[in-house]
């Protein structure tokens, strides 16, 4: 892991610890499992202010390209849970994929549990929408 720990920026983190309270009880086992996982993460996590946070790690509305050890490829925006939607490749930060890859940053790779197994992904590019919205609009 590149920089030693997850990153978060502190308001986004603070809508995330709103959102993980929220889900605990997915119904989802695996959903359940990787919101366990994040949780564990959050315990030892770098939090930062906005200004101080590297523009590799993956935040609320990163556009992130990710390949999978079994060829799997795919350039994904993470985003806030009413925003989702598959067709568009917004997906939510609540999903199996959201989880592992929030916080995380360019050219870390991963092993997580994902619905069809466990899977070592990588993390190729990540990209800020500045022209998004950012967390602060919901808290």
């Amino acid at each position: 892991m590149k920089y030693g720990n997850i990153i978060l920026e502190k308001k986004e983190y603070v809508y995330l610890k709103r959102l993980l309270n929220l889900n605990t009880y997915a119904n989802n086992s695996n959903t359940q499992s990787s919101i366990q996982r994040l949780i564990e993460e959050l315990k030892t996590a770098q939090i930062v202010d906005d200004i101080n946070m590297p523009e590799d790690v993956i935040r609320f509305n990163s556009n992130v390209k990710v390949i999978a050890e079994n060829g799997w490829e795919n350039t994904l925006k993470i985003v806030v849970p009413s925003e989702k939607n598959v067709k568009e490749h917004k997906i939510s930060v609540l999903s199996p994929i959201g989880i592992a890859l929030f916080g995380y940053s360019e050219n870390d790779e991963l092993v997580w549990d994902f619905p069809g197994g466990q899977r070592k992904i990588k993390i190729v590019a990540v990209n800020q929408d500045e022209n998004h919205k950012r967390i602060e609009v919901l808290l």
